[in-house]
């Protein structure tokens, strides 16, 4: 807006359009007047306008700018404000140190620093593409479970796609005795202990499942299972497990089976009338 110097009125075109270019961008992004004060009333209005328009065109760019950023880890970003929410919960109801730190590092090991609405995500996908997804996240779990290995690959998808994902920290005892049973569990990655009556302890790692026989005999739980390391597990409520093996029954005589010599390691006689013990086609670890 300012005329130019004195000094700069017989310089070249390229030093006049430099110092035009310099004052310029001392207006629009210093929010300033320049090297020098505006002179005279028409010179302050301009630049006065000149300035508005400047602070209007940094605000977009650090709001654009701020946006984009964002966008580039939207994944992270939605972890670390749910974080800060979980964070804010246990200062106000003044948790303890040590259960503040198996919160986080069970946040930690959960969601590994990402978080997605993936129940909405699948939600919205066709069939095909969603028993896609699910059989490749869980390609390990059936890799490692003989009864997935060896079984019709129809009762694996429909298997798989009523699992839950869930994580357990060590010492977390996943089952307890006596209590009734709503889930069994695929262990993923881990090691579990299997606590009887009688001291006797057995452990199950990647590959085995526990939890069924309580499902198949709906009675309580006949042992407890506690998490020896970090375990990441897949659920299954006993609903979708009977809607499951009702449609698979060759498959529920391959639980039963398992869970018959399981209940003879623990010394257990109750089995109830009318389950079958014929010999499964696949079977599962034992434990």
């Amino acid at each position: 807006p300012a005329p130019l110097s004195p000094h700069l009125q017989n310089d070249s075109w390229g030093k006049q359009y430099s110092h035009a270019l310099f004052k310029a961008m001392s207006h629009m992004l210093c929010i300033g007047y320049g090297q020098q004060a505006p002179e005279g009333m028409t010179d302050v209005w301009l630049t006065m306008l000149s300035m508005i328009v400047g602070a209007t065109c940094y605000a977009m760019f650090i709001g654009h700018a701020t946006a984009l950023i964002q966008s580039l880890d939207s994944s992270r970003r939605q972890y670390q404000e749910k974080y800060k929410q979980v964070e804010q919960y246990m200062s106000f109801h003044k948790l303890p140190g040590d259960t503040r730190q198996r919160i986080h590092e069970y946040y930690e090991h959960r969601y590994q620093g990402k978080m997605f609405d993936e129940e909405n995500i699948l939600g919205e996908l066709s069939e095909p593409l969603k028993e896609e997804i699910i059989n490749f996240n869980c390609r390990n779990l059936v890799a490692n479970m003989p009864l997935f290995a060896n079984a019709d690959p129809n009762f694996v998808t429909a298997m798989l796609t009523k699992l839950r994902f869930e994580v357990f920290q060590p010492g977390d005892f996943i089952i307890r005795e006596g209590t009734v049973g709503k889930k069994m569990y695929f262990i993923q990655h881990g090691v579990v202990s299997i606590l009887t009556k009688g001291n006797k302890e057995t452990k199950l790692s990647d590959g085995s499942y526990f939890g069924e026989i309580c499902l198949l005999t709906r009675g309580r739980r006949t042992a407890s299972v506690r998490a020896d390391t970090y375990c990441r597990l897949y659920s299954l409520s006993v609903d979708n497990f009977n809607e499951v093996l009702e449609e698979y029954p060759m498959m529920r005589r391959a639980f039963e089976t398992v869970a018959m010599d399981r209940l003879d390691r623990i010394g257990e006689e109750e089995w109830p009338a009318g389950l079958s013990t014929a010999t499964p086609v696949a079977v599962g670890h034992e434990g």
